[in-house]
């Protein structure tokens, strides 16, 4: 079946402009079309190289350079870019986590791509191995969401890896019904597609969403003495541990309006 992937991007300083190049033949492979929802200030090499594959490349508008940066409003505009290149399916991803995992996973990759077809709605989550590899603060405070999530809608699943499997009328229903524009799209898009009715809802756990940002730290893993130790280090920044549980309390709002048995008409 043919998917297009459709992603986020930002990256100023082009620091994955190497790792682009590098699995740009495997999302081409895997993939039957690329759309690229690229912020105002993403880098121009690395866009460049996304256009000479036959990517659609979109960028934010420079106006809202001012305005504070909401993930779940380029999200929706990856997806109705995706729209464009009329192919049945879409897989959203947040652009590094992919990247990593077509560079890491690229036979997981392609085999998970296989079976999108069989739902409107596919959550992306990881494995127990994938969710372990991240630093407590954020395993803690995503399994806060996860919790919440299961007893509202009865599906336990990992829930905030930013990767969905979408039918095209999903995506349709989304960017017509689910007005959603913060990072809470994790969980506002599959409660509404349940909230609606007549959508199949899945889930797929992977390994390649494993915690892609040690990739290109190994300079800073060293230095704090290997792996175990980079990841304490991070988990010994407070100002971190503030913006994560921010980041929970606004998926759990997100979710109230669906706990009461309605859909909200703004989120």
């Amino acid at each position: 079946m043919k998917v297009t992937l459709a992603i986020t991007y930002h990256d100023p300083a082009g620091h994955l402009s190497g790792q682009i190049e590098r699995v740009l033949p495997v999302l081409t492979a895997v993939f039957a079309g690329l759309a690229v929802q690229a912020s105002s200030r993403a880098n121009e090499q690395s866009l460049a190289l996304f256009t000479r594959t036959g990517a659609l490349v979109q960028r934010e508008p420079a106006a809202q350079l001012s305005e504070r940066p909401k993930l779940g409003r380029a999200r929706r505009e990856a997806i109705s870019l995706a729209l464009q290149l009329e192919m049945p399916s879409v897989l959203y991803c947040d652009g590094d986590r992919v990247l990593h995992w077509a560079e890491r996973y690229p036979e997981e990759l392609g085999q998970v791509v296989g079976q999108l077809g069989r739902y409107d709605l596919t959550v992306l989550g990881r494995t127990a191995r994938a969710y372990n590899s991240h630093p407590r603060v954020q395993r803690d405070t995503e399994s806060l969401v996860n919790d919440v999530f299961r007893m509202i809608s009865g599906y336990d699943w990992d829930i905030m890896v930013g990767a969905r499997g979408l039918s095209r009328r999903a995506v349709e229903a989304i960017l017509h019904g689910c007005p959603d524009e913060e990072i809470s799209t994790d969980v506002s898009w599959p409660l509404y597609l349940q909230a609606v009715g007549g959508f199949s809802l899945g889930y797929i756990a992977a390994e390649g969403l494993e915690f892609e940002t040690a990739a290109g730290c190994e300079e800073e893993i060293a230095a704090a003495g290997g792996y175990q130790a980079w990841l304490q280090q991070r988990d010994a920044n407070w100002e971190r541990w503030a913006r994560r549980l921010e980041i929970a309390r606004v998926h759990v709002e997100a979710m109230i309006p669906f706990s009461k048995g309605r859909r909200p008409t703004s989120l």
